[in-house]
């Protein structure tokens, strides 16, 4: 079988980002698959299952609300590997057009006070499987680490 792209990734090299993971035609329209990708792999901790879960809930909510990107949304959510996230939007895009709309996101998640959205036995199937407080640390070291200042070399995957 081929590797798929993602795969094909210098996982030793990547560094936390914002990179175009693929680009898909789908009927008429072209659809763009983001790597968000919050911790360097294989060299600093992975992002726990509960801040992960919190983050996916925030996120997704985040961006299907969005006065200008919600018609755009196709997906938002974790990576298996716990790293970061997929988010999957409608257009042919570039890592630097979503920068700000990445900023946007992850300030709103360090910032956000109140319940969980869809954090209810009734809307999500493991909701008990949340930390807001840490999510919030998680959120604002990635804010402040990666995507305040960020170049070239957090944009484009290495080679």
């Amino acid at each position: 079988m081929e590797k798929i792209a993602s795969f094909t990734v210098n996982h030793l090299k990547l560094l936390p980002g914002i990179y175009v993971s693929r680009k898909d035609h789908v009927g008429q329209e072209m659809v763009t698959t983001f790597d968000i990708r919050m911790t360097a792999p294989n060299r600093e901790p992975v992002i726990n299952t509960a801040e992960i879960h919190t983050m996916e809930h925030l996120g997704a909510t985040f961006l299907r609300n969005h006065p200008v990107w919600k018609e755009k949304v196709i997906y938002f959510g974790p990576m298996g590997c716990r790293t970061g996230f997929y988010m999957i939007l409608i257009g042919d895009l570039e890592s630097k057009d979503v920068v700000g709309l990445v900023t946007e996101m992850f300030t709103f998640m360090a910032e956000y006070e109140g319940d969980v959205p869809g954090a209810a036995p009734r809307d999500c199937g493991n909701y008990l499987d949340m930390n807001l407080p840490l999510t919030k640390i998680v959120a604002k070291r990635f804010l402040e680490n990666t995507l305040k200042g960020i170049d070239e070399t957090h944009l484009i995957y290495p080679q």
